[in-house]
């Protein structure tokens, strides 16, 4: 998507000019320079090595077909279902419901899913949840959020930076530098807050309305976010909070508590989102009632001939033992 990757260059040219003003303003030329190599690396980290930083963070672990089992069976469907490359799929030993995805583009993505989720959902919640994540990855919104991200931590640094240099340099003490110090103390953690929201909750919205397309089933997403949702409440997830610069990238945010459409929450509302899918499912249903099809959403799969109503060999695929049910959770 250009405009995500426009986006993304936007981000990382901000991080690089606030880097190389804030070396200026504490080391003159020379300290200017010295941002600039910081920040021209940190831009090429977070363009190839952030996905991997973000995995360890939370101590995703990768599987294959053999160590996946029905999770990555899940995935490769509706991975070829989305006209997309197999994604790597990883397991976070984490008892809150949650997954995420993240990687540059979709030749170099992984999906995330942790254990209180395959514990918590049945296979069709679970399906929802994968198809909102390959949304992401479609729309190359992973390479926008770690973009973001990586702002965020940025700005933080900028903020230590200026205090450093407000408190020990040569601006101690004048006016100048007491509105640096407010500066670095209030404005820009706040500026980073907005910068990572304003990117992810309009990015929710449209991962959601992509991923109950390429399912032909929205109610099952709205089943997985209410379960996640809850759960989120009252599990914690420490390695999120120890890392709350990703937390944006999950598909419910994993702060316990810090739900809600207000300006400084991470994602959308819940009963928001819902809605939402309600009028996905009704516009589903208008198309198929008018002979249309859900066959001319670009989500669909190539060959798919129109009208006919949901495809069976999506279920076949995901779930093979259609008659011991899909209504338990993944094994």
């Amino acid at each position: 998507m250009p405009l995500n990757y426009t986006r993304t260059a936007l981000l990382l040219g901000v991080m690089t000019l606030l880097f190389t003003t804030v070396g200026y303003v504490l080391g003159g030329v020379g300290g200017l320079v010295i941002a600039f190599v910081v920040a021209l690396a940190m831009n090429l980290f977070s363009l190839f090595k952030s996905d991997t930083l973000v995995l360890r963070m939370h101590g995703a672990q990768v599987v294959d077909s053999n160590t996946g089992g029905e999770l990555y069976g899940i995935v490769a469907a509706l991975a070829g279902r989305a006209d997309l490359p197999m994604p790597k799929v990883a397991v976070m030993q984490n008892p809150q419901p949650n997954a995420f995805a993240t990687g540059r583009n979709p030749d170099n993505s992984t999906v995330a899913v942790s254990t209180g989720l395959l514990e918590m959902l049945t296979k069709q919640e679970v399906a929802g949840v994968i198809a909102h994540e390959l949304a992401h990855i479609k729309n190359r919104d992973t390479l926008t959020m770690t973009a973001a991200a990586s702002l965020g931590g940025a700005l933080s640094m900028v903020a230590q930076f200026l205090q450093f240099g407000v408190l020990f340099g040569r601006g101690a003490g004048s006016r100048f530098g007491w509105l640096g110090f407010i500066f670095a103390a209030l404005v820009a953690p706040f500026a980073a807050t907005l910068v990572q929201l304003g990117i992810s909750r309009s990015r929710e919205y449209q991962a959601d309305r992509m991923g109950a397309l390429l399912t032909e089933r929205p109610d099952w997403l709205v089943s997985a976010l209410v379960k996640i949702h809850e759960a989120s409440r009252k599990i914690r997830n420490p390695t999120a909070e120890a890392h709350r610069s990703s937390a944006h990238m999950f598909i419910v945010n994993p702060l316990a508590g810090r739900g809600g459409d207000s300006l400084f929450a991470s994602h959308p509302r819940i009963e928001n989102r819902i809605a939402a899918l309600e009028q996905v499912a009704a516009e589903i249903a208008a198309q198929r009632g008018a002979g249309l099809g859900v066959g001319q959403s670009p989500w669909w799969a190539p060959g798919r001939e129109p009208g006919r109503g949901p495809d069976p060999g999506l279920n076949n695929a995901l779930f093979p033992e259609r008659r011991r049910g899909a209504d338990r959770p993944i094994s």
